[in-house]
């Protein structure tokens, strides 16, 4: 397990934590990779019945590295994508505990848990508009689905954010917590305590009758592909090679 991701299980309950402080644990490859490993490694312990994922220090994520952003083709994003994809296809229950800001890709792993607790200096910013980005990773399924249509294309078409506040009042969040981690593990006894065969046959019949006829992580896969071509394509702008060059020299 690599240092940018840490997991430590007790009580059947998984907590890993993208351990970047200094880079207000900002997605790359490298931790993108680690995040998938930690993810494996918790549904393959039959010890394990939950997830908890949060990030070290201020922030939750920053979402994903300018650098390595700014260098992705569409494989190259798949593989920013690809930890908070394990997280949004884990067969376990899962919960964010968003202890500060969730940015762009940051914002789409707190969207691919389950239920997402805040902490009271918590944000969730798309930051894509702002960035001069198409919107990637099932983002814009991730939204609507998560707090509706109004609310979803006020974030990603006109730039709203939402402090702890309005996420709960949006659906965003479940609920607000001084120590939103200590919230999440204590959510997560539920499941802990519960049978693992019944904790994982009801998360997939969840996932199956969500939208009747279909599995919402095949929802999950056609939002990821519908995006790509036009993330990939804004991310080759001169206005995005603009902004990369400007964050690079702060």
């Amino acid at each position: 397990m690599s240092d940018l991701v840490l997991m430590q299980v007790d009580d059947r309950v998984a907590l890993i934590t993208i351990n970047d402080p200094d880079r207000r644990n900002a997605i790359t490859a490298e931790s993108s990779a680690a995040l998938r490993a930690a993810v494996e490694a918790a549904q393959s312990d039959d010890g394990v019945h939950a997830v908890v994922v949060t990030g070290a220090g201020k922030a939750f994520c920053a979402g994903a590295d300018l650098t390595a952003l700014g260098a992705a083709t569409e494989e190259g994003l798949r593989v920013i994508y690809d930890g908070f994809l394990a997280v949004a296809q884990c067969s376990l229950p899962t919960i964010a505990a968003v202890n500060g800001a969730a940015v762009g890709a940051g914002l789409n792993l707190a969207l691919a848990t389950d239920v997402r607790i805040a902490g009271p200096h918590a944000s969730f910013d798309p930051r894509f508009q702002k960035l001069g980005i198409h919107p990637g990773g099932g983002a814009t399924w991730m939204l609507q689905r998560a707090i509706g249509p109004q609310a979803a294309r006020a974030a990603l078409l006109f730039g709203a954010r939402f402090d702890a506040e309005a996420a709960v009042r949006h659906g965003l969040a479940l609920e607000i917590a001084d120590d939103p981690v200590a919230a999440a593990l204590a959510l997560a006894s539920g499941p802990a305590s519960a049978p693992r065969e019944v904790v994982l046959s009801t998360k997939a019949s969840m996932r199956a009758t969500a939208n009747p006829g279909t599995v919402d992580l095949d929802q999950h896969r056609i939002a990821v592909d519908v995006e790509i071509g036009p993330q990939a394509v804004s991310i080759e702008s001169p206005e995005f090679a603009q902004r990369l060059a400007a964050a690079k020299r702060k």
